[in-house]
């Protein structure tokens, strides 16, 4: 079971309330599905905690509606921060986060960060480099995902319930604050990086009344097709991953509640699945290291079932319809090069508009860096106009 903190519970109560509307008489039904439309702001207060930007105005928490996997409405979480200063003519621009793998638990939303939390070693670094965005004027919305500090489990890599949520954050920031503008960016980071493909092919049309100017992808996880015959290995190799495997079971089982995470694994690795329900990724780490890699998947695990819904969150098959850039670490063990670079061929072949970047030196958390330089200049050039150089033959 997920921990549970007095903001989950209150949030949780007002959203009960509204899906309570749904079930009113049909003359009130128009009311219901207008307070239930995705991008509507449903709490909002102001955080001062390691979540928030340090140079922003205000970072305010916020929980809105969205649409989850089975296509019903769902309440997310996330933040908004807004710049210092007087907002330009036709509002803030945005930049709309999607975070890197945190885990499953409430605890592991971004949103709930705090100095010596549980994902504050990756989470401190994001904010570091988002702070840098909204000190040059740009208003920083992150959602949290569903599932990730709000009623319902988390469907990790879940690319349409992870752009819906990354497109519904800006709707709700404009309902929050009347300076945020229609233009925005999507960007993400590896679990985010998967997050942003999907919303350069789905977003602008998910929101005609906003302007998707463009989308970056850092270092994109992929292939979680392969997750059923990787660790069916049962050899060395699958160690130093082998604490993805937990939020990517139960992520597929928040998805599709007719896998169920807890059959397939044995008795000696099911002790990841306590770790990823109960803490973030810095647990599930530590478990894994006394799983043997040998024991993982029960007999009669339905890997199949496995490998089928996974198939269906690839990003090969997608087509962006907005400037798109990739951003890879050659040096990255995480999501390696060589599955991005047939990635980025792949949606070239699809027709992308896509510039695709390779760092030398950088792994998978140096990139962010990095690239900070050439990234700015890409959504600088998108934004003024200009037609970005294209690494598509």
């Amino acid at each position: 079971m997920t921990r549970s903190t007095p903001h989950r519970v209150a949030v949780a109560v007002a959203f009960a309330s509204l899906l309570g509307a749904t079930a009113c008489s049909d003359t009130e039904t128009d009311g219901a599905d207008a307070a239930l439309a995705p991008g509507t702001l449903i709490t909002e207060r102001t955080l001062t905690t390691a979540a928030a930007l340090p140079s922003a105005a205000r970072t305010e928490l916020i929980t809105y509606t969205s649409e989850g996997t089975d296509g019903r409405p769902i309440l997310v979480s996330g933040t908004v921060a807004v710049p210092e200063g007087e907002a330009p003519d036709g509002g803030w621009p945005v930049i709309s986060w999607a975070h890197g793998t945190t885990g499953v638990g409430d605890a592991c939303a971004p949103s709930a960060d705090t100095v010596g939390g549980p994902a504050h070693g990756y989470l401190g670094l994001t904010t570091a480099m988002l702070d840098r965005w909204v000190a040059d004027g740009y208003v920083v919305v992150q959602t949290d995902y569903e599932g990730l500090g709000t009623p319902g489990g988390h469907p990790y890599m879940n690319g349409d319930s992870a752009a819906n949520t990354v497109v519904d954050i800006v709707r709700a920031a404009r309902e929050l604050d009347p300076t945020v503008g229609e233009e925005w960016i999507a960007m993400g980071h590896s679990q985010g990086g998967h997050a942003a493909l999907y919303t350069a092919a789905t977003g602008a049309e998910r929101a005609p009344e906003l302007d998707l100017q463009a989308v970056v992808s850092f270092a994109p996880g992929s292939r979680t097709s392969e997750t059923a015959e990787f660790y069916a290995t049962g050899g060395p190799a699958i160690a130093p991953a082998l604490g993805f495997l937990p939020v990517l079971l139960l992520g597929a089982e928040a998805a599709d509640p007719s896998l169920s995470a807890d059959a397939m694994l044995t008795d000696a690795s099911r002790p990841l699945l306590t770790a990823a329900r109960t803490g973030c990724m810095d647990d599930i780490r530590e478990a894994a290291a006394t799983v043997p890699v040998d024991q993982v998947f029960s007999p009669d695990a339905n890997l199949t079932a496995l490998r089928d819904y996974y198939a269906t969150q690839e990003v090969e098959p997608l087509t962006p319809t907005v400037p798109t850039m990739i951003v890879q670490g050659d040096k990255d063990v995480l999501v390696g090069r060589p599955i991005t670079d047939q990635v980025a061929d792949a949606l070239c072949a699809n027709g992308a508009d896509l510039t695709y970047t390779v760092y030398d030196d950088a792994d998978h958390r140096a990139v962010l860096d990095e690239s900070f330089d050439d990234v700015r200049a890409y959504v600088d050039s998108v934004r003024g106009g200009e037609e970005p150089a294209t690494t598509c033959g």
